[in-house]
């Protein structure tokens, strides 16, 4: 039987991040979840997971802000991440634009929202399976 795979939720929104995480478990995840940028970095530094489900728009530490700090980390680079995005493609002049997003090393960017749990799911499932 293969270990089961671990993966880092990271939403300063805890209704969003609970569905995220039993959606993962239902699927044979093994999660852990962080409430902001800075107590993902250290859950990482702590034990690293598989894969990781990273909002961008966060208090003390952005999404942008971990993806970049990880993947410039030779320990941690090769972890991929996942970045939800909640800012609308029209929005393009605010600091969590898209733009930025698609310039980090992101591995993966799904749009979130009250039903993007079954896509992002499926996008963590292309990052490990």
């Amino acid at each position: 039987m293969t270990e089961k795979k671990r993966v880092l939720v990271v939403d300063d929104e805890p209704d969003m991040t609970l569905v995220i995480k039993k959606r993962l478990e239902k699927e044979g995840f093994l999660t852990e979840v962080a409430y902001n940028g800075s107590e993902a970095i250290a859950k990482v530094e702590a034990n690293p997971p598989d894969a990781i489900v990273l909002d961008v728009m966060m208090p003390e530490m952005d999404g942008y802000a971990v993806c970049d700090q990880l993947k410039n980390s030779e320990k941690y680079e090769g972890i991929p991440i996942l970045m939800l995005t909640a800012v609308a493609d029209h929005v393009g002049s605010t600091r969590y634009s898209h733009y930025d997003g698609r310039s980090m090393e992101a591995d993966d960017y799904i749009p979130k929202g009250p039903d993007s749990t079954e896509e992002i799911v499926a996008g963590v499932k292309r990052l490990l399976l």
